[in-house]
């Protein structure tokens, strides 16, 4: 039975073109039916994710009064047109089609506040853009650095086994990373893959391996960021989250540690945040931040969960 609040809620595909060639982003949006959006939100995912996989928490998000779009990078996801061997992409190339998405969502609501939610590489992406992001806050969400040895421990025990064997091995074989068939991250074009391996490689992850504009770039990102680190996450340690906010060195920041205790099960994990279960205790947190934002705040926000937090 669906509920009165889930009733509001309309989605949309949506299909938005990328300059170079006949190939398009695949946008997924939804806008509250009654009345205006208290404001645009955008979904950004993790490396490898499909948008789908945050349906359930933008849906929430859009019950709340929200309009929330979600994405896919070219080359990925409902974004690939054609056979993965075939797509050329890049990890600059996603960071343009967040700018591009960013672009579309104010052309298409002006006026209106746009809160950037990045998972993961969701937000690094946005400090790369050639201009300032046109986005009135950034939430990241279980996102640093990818330089493997600052992973966390989980992580950093096998990745030098995916760096140096399986992921140049696979790629060079199929034409791309076949993820989904290998049950590791997801599928990526080539040209991701390899880039990605370069910055992981990199003590200073994409900025080392980029050059001084990359780091003039994020420099250049006036917007505020609340970063969530999440204790259990398997991924992203401590220093690598702490390496993200450093990245933006002129927003305004807050780095808010996670206890996972505070989860129904105990456990958040790097992917955990956007399962249905956190909507009370993970998710209805944030809803103070964004309204924040919404109005205009260029502060990075208080915590959210209580007095985990560590100053960026």
């Amino acid at each position: 039975m669906q509920s009165a609040t889930q009733a509001v809620v309309q989605w949309m595909e949506m299909a938005l073109p990328i300059s170079n060639g006949a190939r398009a982003l695949a946008l997924r949006q939804c806008q509250p039916q009654a009345g205006k959006a208290l404001a645009q939100l955008v979904v950004a995912p993790a490396m490898g994710v499909q948008q789908s996989y945050y349906q359930s928490f933008a849906s929430w998000l859009a019950e709340q009064g929200y309009g929330v779009t979600t994405f896919d990078y070219r080359g990925h996801g409902l974004s690939l047109q054609g056979p993965l061997r075939g797509a050329k992409a890049d990890l600059l190339d996603w960071a343009q089609d967040c700018e591009l998405v960013a672009s579309h969502i104010r052309q298409q609501f002006p006026g209106q506040a746009l809160v950037w939610i990045g998972h993961s590489v969701g937000s690094q992406l946005p400090g790369l853009a050639s201009l300032p992001m046109p986005i009135d806050g950034l939430l990241s969400v279980g996102s640093g650095s990818g330089y493997w040895r600052d992973n966390a421990a989980p992580t950093r025990r096998l990745v030098r086994l995916f760096w140096w064997g399986i992921a140049p091995l696979a790629t060079a074989l199929c034409g791309g990373f076949p993820g989904r068939k290998l049950g590791i991250i997801g599928d990526l074009p080539a040209g991701v893959l390899w880039q990605w391996r370069r910055w992981c490689l990199n003590p200073n992850y994409g900025i080392g391996a980029e050059g001084e504009w990359a780091a003039q770039a994020y420099a250049a990102a006036l917007y505020p960021l609340h970063a969530l680190y999440f204790e259990d996450d398997e991924m992203m340690s401590l220093a690598s989250v702490q390496s993200l906010v450093d990245w933006y060195q002129n927003a305004p920041s807050f780095l808010e540690r996670v206890d996972p205790a505070i989860a129904p099960k105990g456990r958040i994990g790097h992917m955990g945040y956007f399962r249905e279960e956190m909507r009370e205790l993970l998710w209805r947190p944030l809803l103070p931040l964004l309204q924040s934002w919404s109005q205009g705040s260029r502060s990075p926000g208080k915590p959210l969960f209580g007095p985990q937090e560590s100053p960026a």
